[in-house]
């Protein structure tokens, strides 16, 4: 039997928690979108103002996945929310329980910390994770879309006179 543990992630593991990112982005065919540095993650997730948390699971004390979150808020149910920004685990360590491992310890942390919801999003093309996550019984927000700014459309609107 292996034992999956999971534990926050501590700043000693900010080389695991980027090579973990990379892969990420990598099995997403995202790669060419990260910006992000060692030493930017150490200062927000590590620093005075910490925006995001990180989990690492270990299957049999190897690191094998994370899953990076933050609080957000909704308004109707006057609650914080847990918003799972990424989850993942290494393909040669999937279908062995870790990702749902991950999804739990989220889950009660959700709950112990009074959330209301627990919430993420997933590429509409990732078919694997959409089934895997209904299984679960999440179901897909169809009365809502996405929308974001990044770079120079944030910028922009950021200078915009109101």
């Amino acid at each position: 039997m292996t034992n999956i543990q999971i534990a926050p992630a501590s700043e000693s593991d900010l080389p695991l928690i980027f090579s973990f990112i990379k892969e990420f982005a990598d099995y997403v065919h995202l790669s060419h979108q990260v910006a992000a540095t060692e030493e930017i993650l150490r200062e927000t997730l590590f620093g005075s103002k910490r925006y995001a948390e990180v989990i690492i699971a270990r299957l049999d004390n190897i690191p094998v996945g994370f899953a990076i979150f933050f609080h957000n808020f909704s308004t109707f149910l006057g609650k914080p929310g847990l918003y799972l920004e990424d989850l993942f685990v290494l393909p040669e360590f999937r279908s062995q329980g870790i990702g749902k491992a991950l999804l739990i310890h989220l889950a009660r942390l959700a709950v112990e910390r009074g959330c209301g919801r627990f919430e993420w999003s997933v590429l509409d093309w990732n078919e694997s994770a959409i089934e895997f996550y209904k299984r679960l019984g999440a179901v897909p927000l169809e009365d809502a879309t996405v929308f974001r700014l990044v770079g120079e459309s944030l910028k922009k609107l950021a200078t915009e006179q109101g």
